[in-house]
């Protein structure tokens, strides 16, 4: 496995791939990688071709008091994942590299950016889409792989390579869970035992709207009211948000005619966990 640090000699690298007629592709990460991440390489090495994985913990994405300086990080264990999982090339720059002196340039993707996070977290996805629009242009792959936890990232990212015409295909996989159901991600590293068994409340709540959907409920509010009332079964939580939103636009809807996004956002301890799931008639 290639490691590469820096933006020039990785878009020579991507260039000379591209001219060799072989598919590039690419999954972004913040790094620390578990079995979600995983998933992700795995969904990309199907395409064959060539598989890079990038490594970077973005600081525009980070709001004032967010854990940009405490996000796990383990750089070397990580390139020990991703060569055993054949991934070809790693790419891993440094904070200046990708944000040198005098850096002013963003993307700022609109209207499916202003619910959910967009409103706990401002500026949060001008941070995501300008890393990534970066990340495209220096990997240079024709597809790339998301995951669907981060649901809000995913219909941002798709937004903007619709409205700047990337040339790449975006694809995505579902949520990867523990054992237990939590969502997989790295900020599960800061749960105590305690708060972790708090934190089975999102599951639950979302199966529990799931069967009450199922069922013939269509009422968001009713919906919302009865996850907001499993979740505070356990003192540890905070609710940030529980919102029915639709799918594509991500805007809020009151009565469910098809398909809906129920997304929530919950702090357990300091911690700050996000899940999904989308109601749909079985």
């Amino acid at each position: 496995m290639l490691v590469i640090q820096s933006c020039k000699e990785m878009q020579v690298w991507a260039q000379k791939t591209r001219e060799q007629g072989k598919l590039i592709a690419f999954v972004p990460t913040m790094g620390f990688l578990h079995e979600g991440h995983f998933a992700l390489l795995r969904e990309g090495k199907k395409r064959g071709g060539r598989l890079v994985i990038s490594i970077f913990v973005n600081p525009t994405q980070f709001g004032l008091g967010e854990d940009y300086e405490e996000y796990p990080r383990d750089l070397e264990g990580d390139k020990e994942k991703a060569s055993r999982l054949g991934v070809d090339v790693l790419f891993a720059p440094s904070r200046q590299e990708m944000y040198p002196y005098d850096f002013q340039t963003y993307v700022n993707v609109e209207k499916v950016t202003q619910n959910l996070c967009g409103v706990s977290r401002p500026g949060h996805f001008r941070g995501v889409t300008t890393v990534v629009a970066k990340l495209f242009n220096i990997v240079k792959p024709h597809v790339a792989v998301f995951g669907e936890k981060d649901y809000q990232q995913l219909i941002t990212i798709r937004q903007m390579v619709k409205d700047l015409n990337f040339d790449i295909e975006i694809t995505s996989i579902p949520i990867v869970r523990e054992e237990d159901g939590l969502a997989m991600s790295s900020r599960n590293k800061y749960l105590s035992g305690k708060e972790r068994k708090a934190a089975r409340c999102l599951i639950d709540s979302l199966d529990r709207a799931e069967k009450l959907y199922q069922r013939g409920e269509v009422n968001s509010q009713n919906l919302v009211e009865e996850a907001t009332k499993i979740i505070n079964t356990q003192s540890s939580t905070k609710i940030d948000y529980i919102k029915i939103c639709h799918p594509e636009t991500l805007e809020d809807i009151d009565t469910i005619d098809g398909r809906a996004l129920m997304a929530l956002a919950v702090r357990v301890g300091k911690t700050r966990l996000i899940d999904n799931r989308v109601l749909k008639k079985l």
